[in-house]
């Protein structure tokens, strides 16, 4: 698990300790890594069981991810599930970005998906078997307000997800893309920080999830082969909405997208015509106020 030392990534670790797995956790806080190995070791269900942490930016540089993926390996047996977790946010009007930002994050939420992916997807063909996870957001589904720098990063892990899927299904290998929504993380707390007023207002059009719940979810999904992994009835609309080519596991899956489709697009209108109108009245406030301030 990537990004495995707190949030998403450290309840998944979780999920499959409680479920008999050896885990290897990924992350680059070396202390952050050795307090969650504790907090896991405390669901095992045998004494084989084994929590296993390296501490490397999955971000920077494959050789390096190479070699740690090898070596945890040699020492715990070949990944059965790969998840990628690592990930990090900036919210911010386009303009008002750092240019370094766009950059940073297309490295840490995209390519350090790409890297461990890369590093463990010969070994799974070799034993034609393996499951590997991209943990995207809601916000790779839908562009919203304040996330110019980080949507991209996420939608392009659906598209690595459908090509990676169509490469490795002969294997018996599957791909899952899980889109959670706002889920209560540290990171999620970080972020809030500094949103800006129209996305904070848009968020709270939906409700905070659970990590625990979130986690469960995904490995769920991630264990019974299932491309995509949404949580609750805007997850589940959102995955009908955005389906377009994407891989389906069963034909109930496909003929649920084509006969919901056409209800949830109205539905969805209805949602981007509110986030439109919320954009536009936070413009119409920031220039009254502004306008107040020039003639005091």
């Amino acid at each position: 698990v990537t990004g495995g030392s707190s949030g998403i990534g450290k309840c998944i670790a979780i999920e499959c300790y409680k479920q008999g797995a050896f885990i290897t956790l990924i992350a680059r806080d070396e202390n952050k890594l050795l307090q969650t190995k504790k907090e896991i070791e405390k669901y095992s269900v045998n004494d084989k069981q084994v929590v296993l942490c390296i501490s490397v930016d999955v971000s920077k540089d494959y050789e390096q991810v190479e070699n740690v993926l090898k070596q945890a390996q040699e020492k715990l047996g070949p990944v059965d599930l790969l998840v990628n977790c690592a990930g990090t946010s900036v919210t911010g009007k386009f303009e008002d970005i750092e240019v370094n930002s766009f950059e940073r994050l297309m490295a840490v939420n995209y390519l350090g998906s790409v890297y461990p992916s890369r590093a463990v997807i010969s070994t799974m063909k070799e034993r034609r078997m393996g499951r590997i996870v991209f943990v995207s957001s809601q916000a790779g589904q839908l562009g919203l307000f304040g996330y110019t720098a980080y949507s991209p990063t996420k939608f392009a892990l659906r598209g690595l997800a459908e090509a990676l899927q169509m490469e490795v299904k002969p294997y018996n290998i599957y791909v899952t893309v899980a889109y959670p929504p706002d889920t209560d993380t540290p990171g999620f707390a970080e972020e809030s920080k500094t949103k800006p007023l129209e996305t904070k207002l848009i968020s709270e059009t939906s409700s905070v999830c659970q990590a625990e719940q979130v986690a469960r979810v995904i490995v769920k999904d991630a264990i019974q082969g299932n491309f995509n992994s949404s949580v609750g009835s805007d997850g589940y609309m959102l995955s009908i909405l955005t389906s377009g080519m994407s891989p389906v596991t069963s034909i109930t899956e496909g003929l649920q997208q084509v006969v919901c489709m056409g209800i949830f697009r109205i539905v969805g209108l209805f949602y981007l015509g509110s986030f439109d109108s919320i954009v536009r009245r936070c413009m119409m406030q920031r220039e009254k106020s502004e306008s107040a301030d020039k003639t005091e």
